[in-house]
């Protein structure tokens, strides 16, 4: 009942948010908003719901099919960082400085230029006028679906199989920051987190929900998480393999500040017979009060045999901490996550960003054979 009356509050709210939505897009549409083109390949990757559709991967993904081929840039507005403005991200630099997906990125593909500023056109008129501007042969750009200051070459929306935008509401109702019917826009739409557990009469029900033009290319992907590797130098061990936790003689304590951390709990959950948890919400910086409670958990923990297990992107928030106890420091261990395309897509989704690229590449020398 309680559920119901506050939906009903939130209606009028959510229209109005609505409204206000549709008015910023249609001064876009009709060009009174103007969007800018630059003349190098741009491919935004994002979402119209709040958090947690796995742009980070996704992104990543982006970056290891690229980077091999040419010089990559990452831009974001580097959301949570406490500085301001315009910020290259360098061999120093670290979440406080960037925000901790930038800086998670980073540490992953230290070749590649991350830059992050809310004014995303501005930091593109900067990489293309820095000195290594002439060499630059795409630019990323993440959460920046609603960013229509930029018109981007490739526009990818990414939206969760386990909460569809055609399922949602606008907010303060749902979750989306749009209606859904703005997934016009996208060239490319990726069902992400798809459960090992669906079945194909699933993926043809959400196609059908879905309802693509004939433009639009869709996709379907997976988490596969990696070994598991110790966040500080401090650890005894660098990497612990999932196959020595089959026996499940470890206890886990599973560390989140992410939007949803039910599939992950569900994932270490397989490698346990005693699970304990600790979650925050997405992006929390962890105060000094936060890693005392983490540590008499931890320590409560009987089995001798125990580990912490945290996602990648806490994880670059922990680096950043210089307060963090010697127990935790060896105890920390992040499970790193990559995305796979299901049908085998992957070919086929990889020849379309390349494709893309090639076509509108400015320098010769990209993709030298």
């Amino acid at each position: 009942m309680k559920y119901y009356l506050s939906q009903i509050f939130l209606f009028p709210l959510a229209l109005l948010y609505g409204l206000a939505v549709g008015i910023r897009n249609w001064l876009f549409d009709v060009g009174i908003l103007k969007s800018r083109k630059f003349k190098l390949p741009i491919i935004v990757v994002g979402n119209i719901t709040v958090g947690g559709t796995g742009k980070t991967p996704h992104t990543e993904y982006l970056l290891s099919l690229l980077s091999p081929f040419m010089q990559v840039a990452m831009l974001s507005r580097g959301y949570k960082r406490y500085s301001k403005g315009l910020v290259f991200a360098d061999e120093n630099s670290n979440s406080i400085d960037i925000g901790d997906e930038p800086y998670q990125i980073k540490r992953k593909f230290p070749e590649v230029i991350v830059v992050v500023d809310a004014n995303r056109c501005r930091a593109i008129d900067s990489l293309i006028n820095s000195p290594n501007g002439e060499q630059l042969g795409a630019i990323i750009l993440d959460d920046a679906f609603q960013y229509r200051y930029v018109e981007p070459g490739i526009n990818i929306l990414l939206t969760d199989y386990n909460n569809l935008i055609t399922d949602d509401s606008l907010l303060p109702m749902g979750r989306l920051r749009e209606p859904a019917s703005n997934r016009k826009r996208a060239h490319i739409v990726i069902v992400t987190k798809c459960p090992d557990t669906a079945k194909p009469i699933d993926f043809r029900l959400i196609t059908k929900k879905l309802a693509l033009l004939p433009y639009q290319n869709l996709y379907f992907t997976r988490y596969e998480y990696g070994k598991l590797q110790a966040v500080f130098e401090e650890a005894n061990d660098k990497y612990i393999s999932l196959d020595k936790l089959t026996d499940k003689s470890y206890d886990i304590l599973l560390l989140t500040g992410i939007v949803s951390s039910q599939a992950l709990a569900a994932y270490v959950g397989n490698y346990t017979y005693n699970l304990q948890s600790i979650e925050y919400p997405d992006h929390h910086d962890f105060s000094e009060q936060d890693l005392i409670d983490i540590e008499i958990k931890f320590l409560s923990i009987n089995n001798s045999n125990k580990i912490i297990v945290t996602t990648e992107k806490d994880a670059a928030r922990l680096l950043s901490k210089p307060n963090i106890s010697q127990a935790l420091k060896e105890s920390i261990f992040y499970i790193p996550v990559q995305v796979s395309f299901l049908f085998d897509k992957e070919k086929e989704f990889n020849e379309q960003i390349l494709g893309y690229v090639r076509k509108n590449k400015t320098n010769r020398e990209l993709f030298k054979s």
